[in-house]
């Protein structure tokens, strides 16, 4: 049973990590992932650069200042927007004509502001909400200063200036033995949320790889001839464990390139980040000194100042974190939770004659995984929670939700009971997997009920 086993899977992992696709996807995987989470926070900070102005009809005259020049607006220009205050002009007036008139949006402010609190901005399209974000924050800025002048509060800037605070928390964790790590509580979300997401990801992708082959080969009648020599449990095994090979595989290699292209963008683009914290503490504090000769030196990198600050603390706190826990754990729950569901998609793929009849059937067996995203995103505000906790038991979620939670801190017995119950859980699984899978792998043409499958699970062997 065994060596036929072993063949199945060599065949399986020899056939797919053959193929271009696979191999290129293992080289451009990280690269991808990289532009993936990088190119949006690219977009993100992109400026419009379409020149925007604003007519300002102020009825209320609390944002109209009067100089040599005119009337002008109080609420501050920037590059691409600018505003303009017209007086005696009616607001229906601008309704007619509005599209050629090159105006981006009218703000009208109403007499009564303090007592409605509210202005309106007019458009002929969906105002940005950078554009609005702008105007409510420079209106209520002018009437904070506006109510503090009115108590004869005077020199108002400079008190502003001066009661202005700016605060860093740091967070230290202390261990068992009494020593102290500093965390990042944002870097710990952001490592346990990819890392589920990642699990959620491998364990969906090549358990549906499993379900595509077994009804590949059964449409293609190919299943027929394998059976005449191999059994059925010995052919889905073979399947599921080939396949999650050729997964681990791909992983190993996505973390040497991760861990390759993360130390040459740190060297590149981070030098001072591979200083030993004492040269980092004394080139920190004669730039501080003054003595502009160590900027030069300092100046190796794309940041400075505050942005250095923190993305030292964050890879800082990289390095607090149990690296040789997180993959080991990674493996395991990728591991075991691939073969629970791989098993389950090797019967739904055994029950169907094309990919279309799946979509019923499939849907129960993600379910669980979907709901363990939403649990997910509970456990990073609350890992110890009564939800994370036992959801990070149930091993149909488990996978997901604790990967979440270790990076905060979990004791040793809440691993070992999750990971038995995903073990046990695949065990059992697996059984009933195997009494399904040898029935319905032969059954072509026949609608398939829950009522038919509980036929099956009765059959004898």
């Amino acid at each position: 049973m065994k060596s036929m086993i072993s063949l199945i899977i060599n065949r399986e992992y020899m056939t797919r990590i053959r193929k271009k696709s696979f191999i290129v996807m293992s080289i451009l995987g990280p690269f991808i992932f990289a532009a993936y989470v990088l190119i949006p926070m690219y977009f993100a900070t992109m400026e419009d650069k379409d020149e925007k102005k604003v007519v300002v009809l102020d009825e209320s005259k609390m944002f109209t200042e009067y100089g040599p020049n005119g009337a002008s607006c109080v609420i501050p220009d920037r590059e691409f927007l600018k505003f303009e205050i017209i007086e005696g002009v009616p607001l229906e007036t601008f309704k007619e004509g509005f599209d050629q008139s090159g105006y981006y949006a009218i703000l009208f402010i109403p007499k009564n502001l303090m007592s409605s609190e509210s202005s309106l901005i007019y458009s002929t399209k969906q105002v940005s909400l950078e554009v609005s974000e702008h105007i409510r924050r420079s209106m209520e800025n002018e009437i904070e200063h506006l109510k503090l002048a009115a108590n004869d509060i005077h020199d108002i800037e400079r008190i502003l200036a001066e009661v202005e605070t700016s605060l860093n928390l740091r967070s230290i964790k202390w261990t068992k033995d009494g020593d102290t790590q500093e965390t990042h509580t944002g870097v710990v979300m952001g490592v346990g949320y990819m890392s589920g997401l990642l699990i959620f990801f491998f364990i969906f992708f090549f358990g549906s790889q499993v379900m595509r082959g077994v009804i590949e080969e059964k449409v293609s009648r190919i299943i027929e001839v394998i059976i005449s020599s191999v059994k059925p449990f010995q052919l889905m095994m073979g399947k599921i464990i080939g396949v999650g090979l050729t997964g681990l595989t791909q992983f190993i290699i996505w973390i040497v390139l991760s861990m390759v292209l993360i130390t040459g963008l740190k060297a590149a683009f981070f030098p001072e980040l591979n200083q030993t914290p004492t040269e980092q503490v004394v080139g920190s504090d004669l730039f501080m000194d003054g003595q502009s000769e160590v900027a030069p030196a300092a100046a190796g990198s794309v940041l400075s100042g505050d942005d250095m600050d923190a993305a030292m603390e964050i890879f800082a706190s990289l390095k607090n974190i149990n690296l040789g826990l997180m993959v080991g754990a990674f493996l395991f729950y990728f591991i075991f939770g691939y073969l629970l569901y791989a098993a389950m998609f090797a019967v739904v793929g055994s029950m169907v004659d094309n990919e279309t009849d799946t979509q019923q059937l499939v849907l129960p067996v993600i379910l669980p995984l979907i709901l363990g995203i939403y649990v997910m995103i509970s456990a990073m505000n609350n890992p110890d929670g009564a939800l994370p906790f036992w959801f990070s038991l149930i091993p149909f979620t488990s996978p997901v939700v604790m990967m979440v939670r270790i990076p905060f801190g979990v004791p040793w017995w809440q691993i070992a009971v999750s990971g038995s119950l995903l073990i046990a859980t695949f065990v059992a699984m697996t059984w009933v997997a195997g009494k399904i899978y040898r029935t319905g792998i032969l059954m072509y043409g026949k609608k398939i009920t829950y009522k038919e499958i509980w036929k099956w699970l009765r059959y004898s062997s």
